[in-house]
């Protein structure tokens, strides 16, 4: 016999503000636990030091957690100067303290043009990354160091928002996998002093931005359970960027027997993805094999609504 699931099956996103202090598994199966959800996870980590979106996927909706991962990302940060640590943050140990020379803005600024477009960034020891089975920044609290090949990220745009001489803040928009707190490392070795990152704060992934929000106190104030899912996003939001196709009932049988449907795919190129939809209802993500010829890639286990989206 099957086991039952413990929980309530809530499906739908939740645009979190990860309070500081908290990992990012701790904020998960602190809104789990809030929502009662039979299955959860989230997107995209975020260091406990670090605040802001942390989109948690309730049941559903975890389905389609990979289209999340690649979005692109907006950060504020604040980079102290001067001071070297051995995590790239405030909240590692001190390494090194180096004088921080006279720098104008007109300095900052032509440093930071250097670190936008594409780097190769070598990702840091404290970070979830394995080798050979084990994250990173558990053989770090080992003392040991593992060579890290680098990777290709994109700095879109690095703001500057502040500067106060031995400290700064700016904006940044990256490709997934950048570290920001090796950024501002390296951003403070060309300026020939060094740095480390005192705060970190997303601001926006993918579609999703900061206003829409919701931090742990105010879901707490909701009266009930069906106040506090109302707060969530309908799970077609984490593939908005996708085509749409509207289904008959025909077709939406077919597609959900795990068969191919006909049906007008329009402009849509073979091996295309598009969200698939019948009586506005979402059922999920289908492939197109062939012209007019449209097969499931990812459907919902039942058909959650998702409006008119």
């Amino acid at each position: 016999m099957a086991r039952r699931r413990r929980g309530l099956p809530v499906d739908g996103v939740l645009l979190l503000d990860k309070p500081q202090g908290a990992s990012s598994n701790h904020a998960l199966q602190r809104a789990r636990r809030l929502f009662q959800a039979q299955k959860a996870g989230h997107t995209g980590t975020l260091d406990p030091m670090a605040t802001g979106l942390l989109p948690v996927l309730f049941g559903e909706a975890t389905k389609f957690s990979a289209y999340l991962l690649e979005a692109d990302k907006v950060y504020r940060t604040r980079v102290e100067l001067g001071v070297l640590t051995d995590s790239g943050d405030a909240e590692g140990e001190v390494l090194e303290r180096r004088e921080v020379p006279a720098l104008s803005v007109a300095d900052l600024e032509g440093v930071l043009a250097r670190f936008r477009g594409e780097l190769d960034q070598v990702p840091p020891m404290h970070s979830a990354l394995k080798h050979q089975g084990r994250k990173l920044y558990e053989l770090a609290r080992e003392g040991k160091t593992v060579t890290r090949a680098a990777r290709r990220v994109t700095v879109y745009d690095a703001r500057l928002l502040a500067f106060e001489g031995t400290a700064f803040e700016m904006e940044v928009h990256v490709s997934k996998g950048t570290y920001i707190r090796t950024l501002a490392e390296d951003i403070g070795l060309a300026l020939g002093c060094g740095a480390h990152i005192s705060a970190l704060r997303r601001l926006k992934t993918g579609p999703f931005e900061a206003a829409g929000m919701v931090t742990f106190d105010a879901l707490e104030a909701l009266p009930d359970q069906a106040a506090r899912e109302a707060v969530l996003l309908p799970v077609d939001v984490l593939v908005a960027g996708l085509p749409r196709l509207a289904l008959d009932a025909q077709a939406a049988s077919r597609l959900r027997h795990g068969q191919t449907a006909r049906l007008d795919t329009g402009e849509l190129p073979v091996d295309g993805l598009a969200r698939l939809y019948h009586d506005e209802a979402f059922l999920g993500l289908g492939v197109v094999r062939a012209v007019g010829e449209i097969a499931p890639r990812r459907l919902l286990s039942t058909a959650v609504s998702a409006g008119s989206a």
